[in-house]
């Protein structure tokens, strides 16, 4: 059982390390003051889940349910 205590806090420690590099690639919500102007409504804005931005967003919220859950599992008197 430490065997697979330890893969998973190796695991865990992984997880932490690429959740905190995802979030800080990630650009701002906050547009400027072209959001302000409704410059934000452009293709590209429309169409951000196809973008690497919205590829980042997703990696990040699956990342954090990961880092949630390992975090529940290691907190657990099991092992």
């Amino acid at each position: 059982m430490q065997a697979l205590r330890t893969v998973l806090l190796i695991v865990f420690i992984i997880i932490c390390i690429a959740l905190v590099i995802l979030v800080l690639m990630q650009e701002g919500k906050s547009a400027g003051l072209g959001a302000i102007s409704g410059a934000a409504e452009t293709y590209w804005g429309k169409n951000k889940g196809r973008s690497m931005e919205g590829t980042l967003v997703k990696a990040t919220k699956f990342l954090a349910v990961g880092f949630i859950v390992l975090a529940a599992i290691l907190n657990l008197n099991v092992f």
